[in-house]
């Protein structure tokens, strides 16, 4: 029998965690990309890096006494269709922000770190309660 889960407020931490992880991650890979590609096809090769980065240490540290029950790559798979619903409000948090403000045009972290803020609890609970929901 598996060890119980860790409570959601231990979770929340993790989560939160892995999001600061996931937020350097983002910036940095947009910064990388956003001369060559512009704000927005930056933005989204980043929040797909970032997802990617989450996802390792979510399921390392966050749900490590849950699984998923499916293999590591639909379970990747899930978790960035699951990811996209946060993605959505963070995305549209972030264009808001980028067409709005010329001072978060020209410092784009700004919008990267307002629309994490704002998609991360619509992700920590889908992951929580729909993907790692089962015990090891």
């Amino acid at each position: 029998m598996g060890k119980k889960r860790l409570s959601l407020s231990s979770q929340f931490f993790w989560f939160a965690l892995s999001g600061v992880a996931g937020f350097i991650v983002d910036s940095s890979v947009l910064y990388l990309l956003k001369g060559s590609m512009g704000l927005y096809a930056g933005r989204l090769v980043s929040f797909l890096a970032a997802a990617f980065a989450t996802w390792l240490f979510n399921r390392a540290i966050t749900f490590r006494e849950q699984n998923s029950g499916h293999s590591k790559a639909k379970e990747f798979g899930i978790y960035l269709a699951l990811m996209a619903i946060g993605g959505t409000i963070n995305i549209a948090a972030y264009s808001f922000l980028v067409d709005s403000y010329s001072i978060i045009a020209s410092h784009p972290v700004i919008g990267v770190a307002a629309g994490s803020l704002a998609g991360m609890s619509v992700n920590l609970l889908t992951s929580r309660f729909i993907l790692f929901r089962f015990q090891k």
